[in-house]
């Protein structure tokens, strides 16, 4: 361990009464250094509305919502979202001013959401530090045409100028980095893989999906290659399909299983315990349209589950060496996606192996490594 003087870190998030990834990762970071650390941990949200966080956070954090609610502008129009999101941020950024300084953090870390936009601009003598949990390109990954694509392209060129005015801007794999290109203030930090205490059943005849039910993570596209599997395979039908997620795209999801007649796909709700979802599973499949680094996939291939993922940006070139320890796929060729699954769901040995070599190549990602790699950018910052 790296001696760092006693820090006191705000994290700031919109939520956590969520099961997603970026707290999950959260989480992770505030258990080893409440664990490892004599640091001060705060967490600032802004739309918490009084509920309990999804995951056990340590005792010792200390919790603050800002009672912001940016998500009560969801349905609403283009023009009334517009209103309501600057009249937001302006609260925001009055209540989190006041609160860093009286506070008084040594190091304020944005998860890029709302405050990301101004809070290099609040002197309250701490560090600030961007953390991206997405890929660059992520606001134009939709492909929207006219204002919407507009907007989404005025987005990314803000965002350019914006992480130029962190103290330190963390992207989460090589690749990303590449994107942005020759910044000073950049670092590459990854995800940690945590050991979760379990070892896949390479025999089990399960394939595993898990994240929110919307537009990033493509199920539609993971329903359309089961689908084109059953028709393809009699022989396949004694496989399940089991996606674990919430979110707006559920009913459609739900009516797309029904659709094809897919008796052995179901969407299940989340679960506290996907230890013990990965235990009963032998292939995770990832159909997400962009990710920043994928929780998901480090986290089943430390089970020894093999996965099939497509070759979307950013993660999965930084984490498989494809047909090694996981299959990579074009982004978007649902038909090779389908054949790729296939080919392990048929092959009991290739599946095994590539669990293996999963479980082996992730112990690069150890949480030991990571959260080194994060106490040197903090002394660094502080020092």
């Amino acid at each position: 361990m790296i001696t760092v003087r006693p820090l006191k870190i705000a994290y700031c998030i919109l939520g956590l009464s969520n099961p997603g990834g970026m707290e999950r990762v959260l989480l992770n970071k505030v258990r080893w250094i409440c664990d490892n650390t004599g640091w001060e941990v705060v967490v600032v949200t802004t739309d918490q509305r009084g509920r309990e966080p999804f995951y056990r956070f340590p005792e010792k954090v200390r919790f603050i919502d800002l009672n912001v609610n940016y998500t009560d502008d969801n349905g609403k129009g283009i023009v009334g979202k517009a209103t309501g999101y600057l009249k937001k941020r302006r609260l925001h950024r009055k209540r989190l001013s006041s609160l860093l300084k009286a506070e008084k953090p040594d190091i304020t870390v944005s998860l890029f959401p709302c405050e990301s936009s101004f809070i290099p601009a609040i002197k309250d003598g701490s560090k600030k530090v961007l953390e991206l949990h997405f890929s660059k390109n992520f606001r134009v990954q939709y492909g929207r045409k006219g204002i919407f694509g507009f907007i989404d392209s005025m987005r990314l060129r803000q965002d350019e100028r914006l992480v130029r005015k962190f103290d330190s801007f963390v992207v989460l794999t090589h690749e990303d980095a590449g994107n942005w290109g020759n910044l000073s203030n950049l670092s590459v930090i990854p995800n940690a893989a945590l050991p979760l205490g379990v070892e896949a059943d390479n025999d089990k005849k399960r394939v595993i999906a898990v994240g929110r039910l919307d537009y990033q993570k493509g199920f539609d596209r993971l329903i359309d290659a089961w689908a084109i599997i059953m028709n393809q395979h009699p022989e396949l039908h004694n496989w399940q399909l089991d996606i674990f997620g919430q979110g707006e795209w559920q009913d459609m999801l739900v009516k797309k299983i029904k659709e094809y007649n897919l008796s052995n796909a179901k969407i299940n709700s989340p679960t506290k315990d996907i230890a013990s979802e990965y235990a009963e599973s032998s292939i995770l499949a990832m159909t997400s349209h962009y990710e920043g680094f994928p929780m998901v996939l480090i986290e089943a291939m430390t089970c020894g589950i093999a996965p099939v993922t497509f070759d979307y940006q950013c993660g999965p070139r930084d984490i498989i060496t494809n047909n090694k320890d996981g299959i990579l796929v074009s982004n978007g060729d649902t038909k090779a996606f389908a054949d790729a699954l296939a080919s392990l769901m048929l092959d009991d040995e290739k599946r095994k192996r590539m669990g293996e070599a999963a479980r082996e190549s992730v112990a690069r990602f150890s949480e030991s490594s990571v959260m080194q790699q994060w106490e040197k950018l903090f002394s660094r910052l502080t020092r």
